[in-house]
């Protein structure tokens, strides 16, 4: 039974921001692409004040896999960088943190335009 709760948490928590979202859009004249905007500027205001620790420590994957997740991590990077480095560590670190997401993310964009053949919309 303790091998579940970790899965129902992060269900749970990433649920509760799919929600916010949804709401955000049904209620409000907010694009999709500002509320992904707000999402990650809000994960990386509460991960440099440090109040999306405790959500991820909660929530694992279902608060480190959203967007709010990819703008804790962000700030994260920066604030490890700036410890290590200093001032630089605020230009460095972020990029430096996510450059793994970033690097996977292109790779497989690129595998999937070679195995797929795309046609414009039209």
């Amino acid at each position: 039974m303790d091998m579940i709760f970790p899965y129902l948490r992060a269900f749970l928590c990433g649920g509760a921001l799919c929600l916010i979202g949804q709401i955000l859009i049904d209620r409000t004249k907010l694009t999709p692409a500002r509320i992904l905007v707000l999402y990650v500027v809000a994960g990386v205001v509460l991960g440099g004040l440090g109040l999306y620790e405790p959500i991820v420590d909660f929530g694992g994957a279902g608060a480190t896999v959203p967007l709010t997740g990819f703008g804790y991590l962000l700030a994260k990077g920066v604030k490890e960088a700036v410890a290590a480095d200093g001032l630089l560590g605020a230009f460095t670190g972020g990029i430096t943190a996510a450059a793994g997401g970033i690097a996977a993310a292109i790779f497989f964009c690129c595998l999937v335009a070679l195995l797929f053949k795309p046609k414009p919309k039209s």
